[in-house]
């Protein structure tokens, strides 16, 4: 079983950068593969972006591609999401989630998943 936090939401003007993390309780973060996944009022769970597990593979949305950069520090535990040049339409619930077999653009192959951080872009 493995706990995962997110922190680093909030609200920011259009242009502005946020920086989310996503911590995880126990040893096995590095068998892990990453993701991020976002929703807005309204609208369905959607991929952000994914790491490897060992940080060699990412894979982005054509929305964040260029402006978000995923990372992660497996002695940390931690995942991170850069977000730069932000814009209205990423405001959204940010949610970290991980799996144990598949590094994915499908919310349905993660198996664990952070409460979600609340991020705001104003215009």
């Amino acid at each position: 079983q493995v706990q995962l936090v997110e922190s680093g939401g909030g609200m920011v003007q259009a242009g502005g950068s946020l920086r989310l993390s996503c911590a995880a309780s126990g040893r096995t973060f590095s068998s892990l593969h990453m993701g991020w996944f976002r929703q807005a009022p309204g609208n369905e769970r959607e991929f952000i972006a994914l790491i490897s597990r060992g940080g060699g593979s990412t894979n982005y949305a054509d929305s964040v591609k260029g402006r978000f950069t995923i990372s992660r520090t497996n002695a940390k535990n931690t995942v991170y999401l850069q977000m730069n040049s932000l814009k209205p339409e990423d405001t959204a619930v940010y949610y970290c989630a991980g799996s144990w077999n598949f590094a994915s653009v499908n919310s349905r192959e993660y198996d664990a998943w952070g409460q979600g951080t609340q991020v705001t872009v104003s215009s």
